[in-house]
């Protein structure tokens, strides 16, 4: 008999459970203003096509990279790194998130967390142990499931926005544009929902082909780019205008 049919709770997760699939010692942009160590952890449910670290979508790849090498790693770093970012894939879909993080925060440094909202109740979870977030919005909610290619989830990353907000963590929300995209197409009113909702800081990022599947890297190589960085800077400059606390445009 297992220790379930028993009546005995499963055990805790642990922070030795999570998937890790590989680390950045040193990052400059994956927490703007910090020097961080970034963590990624294997599994996303959605898949979508300019996803540059497609690698990690797999939520039943194991991790190949111990989490007491990382500990090792972060252990020799204290004082020469300000924080650690948790990332992916996504981050929150591993139960073993928050035990990790408490971890990290036990050595002494800050810790951030790139998420892109699949799951509001486990990130309300781990926001009272995290000292940011950058938070992407990836479209409308009447288009993510054609741009997460998973259905049902056009509320899901909006309501994280909601939570975010109201729990006071620092944050930043990101959107992605690429050339024809529905976030293209609705940039502005991203972030004017987003500067309504409360947000502090707003980014628009120009999408990158490094990583990407082959498929989108061709597509993209076949736009127009002059008219594209056009749209580009006309986007900037209404978003620009919207009066958002802190606004940001990452050109690829």
């Amino acid at each position: 008999m297992t220790a379930v049919a028993a009546g005995r709770p499963p055990a805790p997760p642990r922070a030795g459970d999570l998937q890790v699939a590989g680390m950045t010692p040193l990052s400059t942009v994956d927490w703007p203003g910090r020097l961080a160590a970034t963590v990624f952890c294997q599994g996303c449910p959605w898949d979508c096509s300019y996803c540059h670290n497609p690698a990690l979508i797999a939520p039943r790849t194991p991790g190949t990279l111990p989490w007491a090498d990382v500990l090792a790693f972060l252990r020799r770093r204290r004082r020469l790194l300000d924080a650690v970012v948790m990332s992916g894939g996504e981050a929150t879909r591993q139960a073993a998130l928050l035990p990790a993080v408490r971890e990290v925060r036990g050595l002494g440094f800050a810790v951030g967390l790139h998420t892109a909202g699949p799951y509001p109740r486990r990130l309300a979870a781990v926001l009272g142990d995290v000292d940011w977030v950058g938070l992407d919005l990836k479209a409308l909610p009447a288009d993510y499931d054609d741009v997460v290619r998973r259905s049902g989830s056009g509320h899901l990353a909006w309501e994280c926005l909601d939570l975010l907000v109201a729990s006071g963590v620092d944050h930043e929300v990101r959107t992605t544009v690429a050339p024809g995209s529905p976030a293209a197409r609705h940039a502005v009113e991203i972030a004017l929902r987003a500067r309504d909702a409360g947000a502090r800081a707003f980014a628009l990022q120009v999408v990158r082909t490094a990583g990407t599947r082959a498929e989108f890297a061709a597509e993209h190589a076949s736009a127009d780019h002059r008219a594209w960085q056009e749209e580009v800077t006309t986007l900037s400059d209404r978003i620009a205008a919207l009066g958002l606390p802190h606004y940001e445009l990452r050109p690829a």
